[in-house]
């Protein structure tokens, strides 16, 4: 009998302990006033040796459909720019975005590192191929299926199961903050293109071309508080 099947504890912590470490160190940076130039490499250092030593087995390696996962994720892109560019920044500040439960617009890193490339490029990099690994795994690849069903793994990729399918959707739009709205879209598009793809690098690439080409956005603009 696999192992997996011996114990299932063990592939629910391959998708779920990478997105844990890092959100937990994500809490704890904000929480305690870390120094984000050194916490913020150690948190995708952690998060990179769980991929290693816990996560290898279930992280796919090849998209079915990358171009098309491609446009995916640019679509995403220009819905999540698209109500600040079309109503301005004073949309973020209705008290439906900016509220103590979502939070503000308003990016945290401290004024210096905004001018250090060297931290730039490292935070590019963890959004773009770090952070929808991480996302994935748990979104899509984990909690969209458990809540199908505990033995998660019986449940297929891709599969539609209506209630765990919008379950998913509000939940990432939560996890997003004042950017819920955006957020809602993305986490309904993600989720209906595993349904369409039945692979989970097809969400992994449409992710991380939406964050590569709003970390771009956000270096070429200034608009730093998408990067909360």
């Amino acid at each position: 009998m696999p192992r997996e099947d011996r114990f299932p504890g063990n592939a629910t912590i391959a998708y779920v302990a990478p997105f844990a470490a890092f959100v937990a160190m994500m809490v704890a940076e904000h929480a305690f006033a870390l120094p984000a130039e050194w916490f913020y490499p150690a948190r995708l250092t952690v998060t990179l040796a769980l991929f290693v030593w816990v996560s290898r087995r279930v992280i796919p390696l090849r998209a079915s459909a990358p171009l098309a996962s491609s446009a995916i994720g640019i679509a995403v892109f220009l819905i999540w720019i698209a109500p600040d560019v079309l109503f301005g920044p004073g949309y973020r500040h209705h008290w439906l975005f900016d509220n103590a439960a979502m939070g503000a617009a308003a990016s945290s890193a401290p004024e210096a590192l905004k001018h250090n490339w060297g931290f730039m490029i490292v935070r590019t990099l963890g959004c773009t191929a770090v952070v929808p690994v991480v996302e994935e795994l748990f979104w899509r690849g984990w909690l969209l299926r458990w809540l199908a069903h505990r033995r998660f793994e019986e449940v297929p990729l891709g599969a539609y199961i209506p209630a765990a399918f919008w379950t998913v959707a509000v939940l990432f739009a939560s996890e997003h903050g004042p950017y819920w709205d955006v957020g809602l879209a993305a986490g309904i598009i993600y989720n209906w293109w595993l349904v369409r793809t039945k692979n989970l690098a097809d969400c992994i690439v449409a992710h991380a071309v939406t964050n590569g080409l709003l970390s771009v956005y956000v270096l070429y603009t200034g608009q730093w508080q998408y990067w909360l």
